[in-house]
């Protein structure tokens, strides 16, 4: 745990804060239940004394009690901070992922060819300007109405949002993942529980008021879908594809993606959800990039996958894979999808159990990103655009359209 911690570029010295916190709750709890035992002993005595020695053993019951009160607080005192430091603990690395940050992650496939469009014979426009041309994104009332990093997907925009979510839930629903729609406010105890109170809770949207938490992905409910339950191993793989609005902040991000809809407030996405045996865990991380890869294929862009650095995890992720697809105008690969391996480290901390026979024990979590709207548009606009600000559409998404086969400018 102390060299996944130095590999995620964690504090290594909370491993030991958290034993010596372990230790302290460990023996407090078993000072207590000798005090405990002593002072039940010390009752049944009392009721057959008399006179001096019933006086001693009264003085000592007084003694005992504040004895075993002052055990149990430190006791309960221990616990929480045994609770606590642990809840800050991300999960143990992965051996194989690269060690680094966010630069050393390691190429593993390429797909699909990027366009030479000085060979076509035009300079390609970045997304906002196309969507601008089709009048489907209108970021400028997007900041009037609700600040910087939010938008309005209007006219194709929003028919392209919905046949986009459509197709991805065919394709889930095809691999055998069951719809859900998610709740968009969830506890705290559900957004802990999946490990996005840690590293990642500066970038988590909090309602004072009520104590609930906007969920910036939909992982969260469909991991908190089977808190404190044990589930019979003959249902296992339980897979999930939830849909919802997701809610991030993007603290210290300031300057990064200002322009147009890469990196923004609000979002819709579909998210694959899986749960599984441990042993069953490693084999379902590649069916989800599987997945991922077969429906970005479908959306004809040219994509790479990437096994990403240790220091880049998020705090629930052994290990990570990104699929990565071509931005013509940024002249690089940019996250679409990912796919992260939880193991049991979010079913240990929302009770969620695997019944085999007689045994039960923590079961594993994986979770797949399949569309996160905005970013796929993104990629969609820019790689399918034509010279006349026109944009093709990808066959997958046509019968979602009306069957139209482009998308036409609608203004100059």
């Amino acid at each position: 745990m102390r060299a996944s911690q130095r590999a995620r570029g964690e504090d290594v010295a909370l491993v030991d804060s958290l034993l010596s916190a372990d230790e302290r709750r460990r023996s407090s709890g078993v000072r207590f239940d000798e005090l405990r035992a002593e002072q039940k002993g010390l009752g049944k005595l009392i009721g057959k004394a008399a006179g001096d020695e019933k006086a001693d053993l009264l003085k000592r019951a007084g003694q005992l009690a504040a004895d075993v009160k002052a055990a149990d607080a430190e006791r309960d005192a221990a616990d929480t901070e045994t609770q606590e430091l642990l809840q800050r603990l991300g999960n143990l690395v992965h051996p194989d992922v690269p060690v680094g940050g966010e630069e050393d992650f390691v190429t593993l496939e390429t797909h699909g060819t990027h366009r030479d469009f000085a060979a076509e014979g035009f300079e390609p426009r970045d997304h906002l300007e196309l969507g601008q041309l089709l009048g489907a994104i209108d970021v400028e009332r997007g900041a009037k109405v609700s600040g910087s990093r939010f938008y309005f997907l209007t006219g194709v925009g929003a028919l392209l949002e919905l046949a986009l979510v459509n197709a991805a839930i065919a394709q889930a629903t095809a691999a055998g993942f069951i719809p859900m729609l998610t709740p968009a406010l969830v506890r705290p105890q559900s957004m802990a529980g999946t490990g996005f109170l840690g590293q990642a809770a500066q970038d988590v949207y909090h309602l004072d008021k009520d104590d609930l938490y906007l969920v910036g992905t939909s992982e969260v409910p469909l991991a908190a879908y089977h808190m404190d339950e044990i589930l019979d191993a003959d249902r296992l793989p339980l897979r999930y594809a939830g849909f919802s609005p997701c809610f991030r902040r993007e603290a210290g991000s300031h300057g990064k993606d200002t322009k147009g809809i890469f990196r923004v407030h609000q979002f819709d996405k579909v998210e694959m959800f899986s749960y599984v045996l441990p042993e069953d865990a490693r084999a379902e991380h590649q069916r989800l990039l599987e997945w991922e890869k077969q429906w970005l294929t479908s959306l004809e862009l040219p994509f790479r996958v990437i096994d990403v650095a240790s220091a880049d995890l998020g705090a629930s992720a052994a290990r990570k894979y990104d699929c990565e697809a071509w931005i013509p105008t940024q002249g690089k690969y940019r996250e679409l999808t990912s796919t992260s391996d939880c193991t049991e480290f979010q079913s240990r901390r929302l009770s969620i159990r695997v019944r085999e026979e007689k045994k039960v024990r923590p079961l594993a979590t994986l979770n797949g990103t399949l569309c996160a709207v905005p970013r796929t548009i993104v990629a969609i606009l820019e790689n399918h655009q034509q010279a006349d600000g026109s944009v093709r559409v990808p066959e997958v998404l046509r019968p979602y359209l009306g069957g139209r086969e482009v998308l036409e400018p609608v203004a100059k």
